[in-house]
């Protein structure tokens, strides 16, 4: 018999689904314009390569995460009406779809969690020229009622939320746009670093957009099924994701050569430092609007993250999970465990990076269509992302591997060896085709 949560599931029809350009494209551009993204864009890449490979590697990186981490798990959404959980039952089974991707998706949602809160609660206090010390007496107390409040509103009114989060994205857009203009005199003057490792840089950028984006790959699921055809599935991710990356990643990379350019005293490559050297008012309120628009991705984890909870621990309510998850992202946050911006994108990548790889093999492998639930664990898909994930955070296991960026290496890793271990019979039987037969498959 089929588990609860993928019998109970019923696909989202066709009539209840809207163009790209009113739901994917913005959803997935207000992702970006997370200053999460982009805060860190700069560091290791504009000092060792010039700002034209910076930016190309940008529109690279937009390209890869279209066409690789989205566009599969977009159309199997599209194509089935169903959601990640479900689908994702294909590709590890019934019995494994609980761990991988079902409560792994709200693990990982709890650190994206952590990472916002701490974010947020710096420039709260910075814009109210505080203390913003992780561990200081004002940080856990404004890190607390921030965790606190993002959680309740997850639980309880994310749909207020949605519905504000397009003027709340546009704030981050309008502020990225002003601090361009500003010191955009600066950017010819950038100089032409000494010592140049242009692959490095490009490999870290690529690194960066791809941990971060991973997790948001896989969900596009749950995109597509929201989708009316192959083409609002194409448009919605060649505009929300290539182009969304492109313009939140390039303006602030190009913002902190200007500022550095113009202003000497400027050390950092770090965004916020360029936020700091407005000065006075202008940097207050700056810190403060960047925190306000922040509310929408942090109501948004803390609402997947207990939908995640709830279906795959239906005995345990969802308050109780979610509340729980935050909690544990509160203690990241405010230790500053979750200030490692390159280790959180690194872990995220090497743990959803195979899992997208085997995806998409599972979907080329089956005839570009949802195969339906497989019994018990799928071991080639749990094959796939062991491996993978070794592959991912090889650094920290001491490994050598020689290659870059992890994030992509774990996806192509996931898919290889998801295809050799279907090919050599590990793939266990298809328990009904039903479900795929009622989403309008043949």
């Amino acid at each position: 018999m089929l588990p609860a949560y993928i019998s109970q599931t019923k696909p989202n029809p066709v009539s209840n689904r809207a163009p790209w350009y009113t739901n994917t494209a913005p959803t997935y551009a207000g992702v970006f314009l997370w200053i999460v993204f982009y805060q860190t864009m700069a560091q290791g890449t504009i000092d060792r390569a010039s700002l034209g490979a910076c930016i190309a590697a940008l529109a690279a990186a937009g390209l890869i995460c279209y066409a690789l981490f989205y566009y599969v798990p977009g159309m199997l959404g599209m194509k089935t009406g169903y959601p990640l959980y479900v689908i994702g039952s294909s590709t590890f089974g019934t019995l494994g779809g609980y761990p991988l991707p079902g409560l792994f998706m709200g693990l990982l949602q709890v650190g994206w969690f952590a990472v916002g809160t701490f974010t947020s609660t710096r420039f709260i206090l910075m814009g109210l020229g505080m203390d913003a010390t992780p561990g200081s007496p004002t940080f856990w107390i404004v890190a607390a009622l921030w965790t606190y409040l993002m959680g309740s509103i997850g639980i309880l009114g994310i749909q207020y939320v949605a519905r504000a989060s397009l003027f709340l994205n546009a704030i981050p857009l309008l502020m990225i746009l002003v601090v361009f203009f500003r010191v955009q005199g600066g950017i010819s003057q950038h100089p032409v670093p000494t010592q140049t490792d242009t692959w490095g840089a490009v490999a870290t950028i690529l690194q960066t957009v791809i941990g971060f984006f991973a997790t948001a790959g896989a969900a596009g699921v749950d995109f597509g099924m929201n989708s009316r055809n192959g083409k609002d599935v194409r448009m919605g991710g060649l505009v929300g994701i290539a182009g969304a990356i492109l313009i939140a990643g390039g303006l602030p990379l190009l913002s902190v050569a200007g500022a550095r350019a113009l202003n000497p005293a400027i050390t950092s490559y770090s965004y916020d430092a360029v936020i700091g050297s407005m000065g006075g008012t202008m940097a207050s309120s700056m810190f403060l609007l960047f925190a306000l628009a922040s509310i929408v991705p942090a109501c948004f984890c803390a609402f997947i993250a207990g939908n995640s909870f709830a279906t795959m621990l239906p005995g345990v309510s969802r308050s109780l999970s979610t509340l729980v998850g935050v909690t544990i992202a509160l203690v990241l946050a405010g230790t500053g465990v979750a200030a490692d911006l390159p280790g959180v994108f690194g872990l995220v990548g090497a743990s959803f990076g195979p899992i997208c790889g085997a995806m998409v093999a599972d979907y080329l492998l089956s005839g570009g269509k949802w195969a339906g639930p497989r019994e018990g664990i799928n071991w080639a898909g749990y094959g796939a992302w062991a491996i993978g994930f070794v592959v991912g955070i090889s650094p920290a296991l001491g490994l050598k591997l020689g290659v870059e960026p992890l994030a992509l290496a774990s996806f192509v890793v996931g898919f290889v060896v998801y295809a050799a271990l279907a090919k050599a019979g590990l793939e266990p039987k298809i328990v009904t085709e039903k479900l795929a037969m009622a989403a309008g498959q043949s």
